[in-house]
């Protein structure tokens, strides 16, 4: 299977915007005391952390069947990889 490179591409700018959102999540529900706000946070950070999981499987995917070792589905996994480790679900956004 070759890599198509605009796949990978709206996967790495997807996972970046996911990754934000992930972010803009944690400090959110930080700084609220409105329950049902939080009760949606937690909602949406489990739903985009499922997503960001899937783009992982997809990218381990796609590099195992490149043999480049600079690739952009190397790349992808890597980001997926750091996203996934910053935004551990249960431990950095519900027991702070």
């Amino acid at each position: 299977m070759k890599e198509s490179h605009s796949l990978t591409n709206n996967l790495l700018m997807e996972v970046e915007t996911l990754s934000n959102r992930l972010r803009n999540i944690k400090q959110s529900y930080k700084s609220t005391e409105n329950k049902a706000l939080k009760v949606r946070l937690f909602s949406e950070n489990k739903n985009l952390f499922k997503r960001v999981n899937e783009i992982y499987k997809i990218a381990e995917i796609l590099n195992k069947n490149n043999t480049e070792k600079i690739n952009f589905s190397n790349l992808l996994v890597e980001i997926t990889r750091r996203t996934l480790n910053e935004n551990k679900f249960k431990s950095n956004l519900f027991f702070l």
